[in-house]
C-alpha cells in the first residue's frame, strides 16, 4: 500500500500504511491482554491500572517512546503516530498513563531535552505533569499559567541547583502511578521542576472519580526536593507545549471512545430482535446511529487535523486544538450515552462495560477544558465579536 498523498500546503488527514500497521498491533495487544470485561473487572476490583498491558504497550511496541527522538532511546516517531494509539486506548478505555506519560510529560522534557527521556522512553518510569485535569493549555486560553506550589530555599547539605517545593495541586491525572512528578512552580522566576513521587515529602492522595479507569489525585509537597528541567519562559512554554499536546491527543482518544460506542450499538441492535425483526431496522433507530454517525465523522477530521498540526508545528495548532477538544468531547459523549440507551435495559446494568466508556466519554470532555470553553477560546483565536446585546 502506497502511503496517502495530500494536496501542496494541505495536512493529509487519511493514516498511510505504517499508521494503520500500528493501529493493528495496539489493537491487538489491548484485544489480548486487556479487552472492556477485563477492564471492567479491574474498576469492580477497586484496582485503577493495569501496570502488565502499560508495560506491554511501552516497552514491548514502543508506545512510550513515540514522541522521543532516537537519540534518546524513542522510535522518534511524531503526533499522528501517538494519535492512532491514543484512539486504541479510548476504544478500551485502557487504564494506563499513556496520555499522561507517553505525551503530556514527554512534551514537557522535549524542549530542554532532559535526561529524564531516556528513562520515560520504555515505560520503565512513568511521570505526570501535576497540573488539574481541567487546566485549559494557555496558547488556547489566553491566560496566566497559575500553580499551587512555590518555590522555596534549598536545604542545609542540598546539592548545588536542587530547589525546594511546598504547595498542593488538586485533581491531577494519573499521578498515582507517576515515579516522578513534573511540577510547575511559582517562584523568581516561574520553574518547571522533577520530584521524585516517592519523597517523603511528597503526598500523593486518591479522589473519589468519575472515571476509574483514570484516576485522579490531590498532591501536597511540603518542602520537596526538586531538580530544575527548565525556567523562566522555557518553563512556561514547557508547560504549554505539554497542555497543548494532551488537550489533541485527549481528543484523539475522544474519538476512539465514540467509534467504539457506535460500533458495540449497531452490533446490538443488528442482534436484538422485536415484533419478529431487527430493532435496527426501525427508522427512528436508524436517525439516532446517523446523527452519532455525522458527528463521529466530523470529529475524526477535526482529530487528525490537530493531530497533523502538532506534528508539522503548524501555526494553526491552537485552532486545531479547540476544535477537536470540542468536536471530539461532545461526540463522544452523545456516542456514549446513545450506546447506553439504545442496549436497552442490559446497557444500564454494572455487568455490561457501556459505562466504562460513558464515563471515560464524560470525564475526557472536562479534561484541557470543557466543549463550551473551548468554543469561547476560539471566538478569540480567530477574532469573532461577541454576539450582540439588545438594543445594539
Amino acid at each position: 500500500m502506497s502511503a496517502p498523498v495530500s494536496s501542496p500546503g494541505l495536512p493529509d488527514l487519511r493514516y498511510g500504511e505504517a499508521e494503520e500497521e500500528l493501529r493493528a498491533a495496539v489493537r491487538k495487544l489491548i484485544a489480548d491482554r486487556s479487552p472492556l470485561t477485563a477492564v471492567l473487572a479491574r474498576a469492580e476490583a477497586a484496582e485503577p491500572y493495569d501496570p502488565g498491558t502499560w508495560q506491554a504497550l511501552a516497552a514491548d511496541l514502543g508506545c512510550a517512546g513515540l514522541l522521543i527522538p532516537e537519540s534518546r532511546g524513542g522510535a522518534g516517531a511524531g503526533y499522528r503516530e501517538a494519535a492512532v494509539v491514543a484512539e486504541e486506548t479510548g476504544r478500551g478505555a485502557l487504564p494506563v498513563p499513556y496520555l499522561a506519560s507517553a505525551v503530556v510529560a514527554t512534551a514537557a522534557l522535549l524542549p530542554s531535552a532532559d535526561e529524564l527521556l531516556a528513562a520515560l522512553a520504555d515505560g520503565g518510569v512513568t511521570a505526570a505533569l501535576t497540573m488539574p485535569f481541567t487546566t485549559m493549555p494557555p496558547a488556547v486560553s489566553g491566560a496566566a499559567l497559575a500553580s499551587g506550589v512555590r518555590v522555596g530555599r534549598p536545604g542545609p547539605g542540598d546539592p548545588a541547583g536542587q530547589a525546594r517545593l511546598t504547595g498542593t495541586v488538586a485533581g491531577a491525572a494519573d499521578a498515582l502511578p507517576a515515579g516522578v512528578l513534573l511540577v510547575p512552580a511559582d517562584g523568581v522566576p516561574f520553574g518547571l521542576y522533577a520530584v521524585d513521587a516517592s519523597a517523603p515529602e511528597v503526598t500523593v492522595s486518591p479522589v473519589v472519580s468519575l472515571d476509574t479507569t483514570r484516576p485522579l489525585a490531590d498532591l501536597t509537597f511540603a518542602n520537596a526536593p526538586a531538580r530544575p528541567v527548565a525556567t523562566g519562559e522555557a518553563a512556561a512554554a514547557a508547560v504549554s507545549a505539554a497542555l497543548t499536546a494532551g488537550a489533541a491527543m485527549l481528543a484523539c482518544e475522544q474519538l476512539g471512545v465514540a467509534e467504539r460506542c457506535l460500533e458495540m450499538t449497531v452490533a446490538y441492535l443488528k442482534e436484538r430482535r422485536q415484533f419478529g425483526r431487527a430493532v435496527g431496522s426501525f427508522q427512528a433507530l436508524k436517525h439516532r446511529l446517523a446523527d452519532v454517525w455525522v458527528a463521529l465523522t466530523q470529529a475524526r477530521a477535526a482529530a487528525r487535523y490537530a493531530a497533523a498540526c502538532l506534528a508539522d508545528g503548524d501555526p494553526d495548532t491552537p485552532v486545531a486544538v479547540v476544535l477537536a477538544k470540542s468536536a471530539c468531547g461532545e461526540a463522544a459523549v452523545q456516542a456514549a450515552q446513545e450506546c447506553v440507551q439504545l442496549h436497552g435495559g442490559i446497557g444500564f446494568t454494572w455487568e455490561h462495560p457501556a459505562h466504562l466508556l460513558l464515563k471515560r466519554a464524560r470525564s475526557g470532555s472536562i479534561g484541557f477544558g470543557t466543549p463550551d470553553r473551548h468554543r469561547a477560546a476560539l471566538a478569540g483565536l480567530v477574532n469573532l465579536p461577541p454576539p450582540a446585546g439588545p438594543g445594539s
